[in-house]
């Protein structure tokens, strides 16, 4: 299979490369000043989430649909409407993301097709206007 033609999951390595960025993922998460917004609205424990994470990410990026066949449409927005994500929980969200792949991800093709449409998708997430 050609580059052009592997999907996004295979070109980040599949199941061991999607497995090593959502952990690095939620490292970041825990870490970074910049992500404690984000961090807040999570439990103690990340493992939930970044099992989740992989798994929708699995079949998000062309992998197999661990999410969808557990849980069903993933309907995201509605699934995280019990936590306050606004732009300080977004951009902490982002954060962690880029840097995970920028750490994790080898193939520099990659992040131009996977990026803008992750961020996207972070900023639909906002369920609540900025505090005034």
């Amino acid at each position: 299979m050609s580059e052009a033609a592997a999907t996004p999951y295979a070109r980040i390595g599949g199941e061991a490369g999607l497995r090593r960025f959502t952990r690095r993922f939620y490292a970041l998460m825990d870490s970074l000043p910049e992500a404690a917004a984000c961090r807040a609205l999570h439990p103690e424990s990340l493992a939930g989430a970044e099992q989740k994470l992989f798994e929708y990410l699995s079949g998000w990026l062309g992998g197999p649909p661990l999410f969808t066949d557990k849980y069903g449409p993933p309907m995201l927005r509605r699934r995280h409407l019990h936590a306050p994500i606004a732009g300080a929980e977004i951009e902490g969200w982002l954060a962690c993301f880029r840097r995970a792949w920028a750490e994790e991800v080898a193939d520099p093709t990659l992040g131009p097709l996977v990026l803008p449409q992750v961020e996207g998708l972070a900023r639909h997430m906002r369920n609540r206007a900025e505090a005034a």
